[in-house]
């Protein structure tokens, strides 16, 4: 079993085959430790991330530590939670680990009223989890679409009512931030699911922030490109390298998507709410005119049998990646 060290280093050389453009790549930014705020920026304050143990939400817990919160990791795995306390002790900040089913509007309260106990009220929330079933529509099941659904849309939802039910009438300003997809402009052939979510989670926060910007509550999303990180497999990770072109020349670094959630939800963006900020060194729109190519039925890309046709998902997983083309 490889350690956390071993998977690091892994996605690094992964990520040393990722110049991808021809005509050169996008500067790297300043290295991971390094903060765009001044580091107090957060102090006193608490940040609540769901699916806050996995990559991303690690990331956004560790850089939200950096700058003075107290975070509080929520999720359904212990481990996750674990791992999200970890990396924000390992900075010498606190932490308060929650476990909760975004799907569940009295476990979401339930959740809030731990935080509040161990922490303080929440100023700031990221609705950070996400799920994804892929396949072909024809295939997947009213029980996939409710499972997707239920995390990305309703969870979110769920979540940002109990934030602003408990701030408002306390006359308490904050921010939400939701983690989007440019699916949700795109479409997803072959993950219609989660981008329908992801549109549907698009229009929440537009609809959201004017309700609530006369109480002080602002409503943004961050939409993250390609950000490999070592909660990815690293076959996956090699796969993506082989398959996907960046015209940025090179995918994100973590720290770039940390540094744009904590300037959305910092005292530095209160005048911008309802935005949609995009990190993905343009990869979005070179799915647009310009992407060319010949089109491949979704059936053909993903490597399933004809409709009607039994098979396992988990091989045609494995023969997805192994696919040289």
């Amino acid at each position: 079993m490889r350690n956390s060290t071993q998977d690091e280093e892994l996605v690094k050389a992964a990520l040393a085959k990722t110049r991808l453009s021809t005509g050169g790549a996008l500067p790297e930014p300043p290295p991971m430790g390094q903060s765009m705020l001044p580091l107090d920026t957060y102090k006193g304050k608490v940040v609540a991330i769901t699916g806050g143990g996995g990559g991303l939400g690690r990331g956004f817990a560790q850089e939200f530590a950096r700058l003075g919160a107290t975070v509080a990791i929520l999720s359904r795995s212990e481990d996750s939670q674990a791992r999200g306390r970890a990396v924000v002790e390992a900075l010498g900040g606190k932490a308060v680990t929650v476990t909760v089913d975004v799907r569940d509007p009295e476990q979401v309260a339930a959740a809030f009223d731990r935080i509040e106990d161990q922490a303080g009220a929440v100023d700031v929330f990221i609705n950070n989890a996400a799920g994804n079933i892929p396949g072909p529509s024809e295939d997947l099941s009213p029980r996939a679409f409710k499972a997707v659904s239920g995390i990305v849309l309703e969870g979110a939802y769920f979540c940002s009512r109990e934030f602003a039910r408990r701030a408002i009438p306390a006359k308490r300003p904050g921010a939400l931030l939701n983690i989007g997809s440019p699916a949700a402009w795109t479409g997803g052939a072959g993950f219609a699911l989660s981008a329908a979510a992801k549109a549907g989670l698009h229009n929440l926060a537009l609809s959201l922030s004017v309700e609530w910007a006369p109480y002080g509550i602002r409503v943004n999303t961050l939409v993250p490109g390609m950000f490999p990180q070592n909660d990815l497999k690293i076959d996956v990770v090699e796969a993506s390298v082989a398959h996907t072109g960046v015209p940025g020349g090179r995918w994100g670094r973590l720290q770039e998507l940390c540094w744009a959630a904590t300037y959305l939800c910092s005292p530095y963006a209160n005048y911008i709410t309802g935005a949609t900020l995009v990190v993905d060194g343009a990869y979005w729109q070179q799915r647009g005119p310009m992407a060319g190519g010949t089109f491949v039925p979704v059936r053909e890309q993903m490597g399933y049998p004809p409709f009607g046709e039994s098979y396992d998902p988990m091989t045609v997983a494995k023969a997805r990646l192994q696919s040289p083309g």
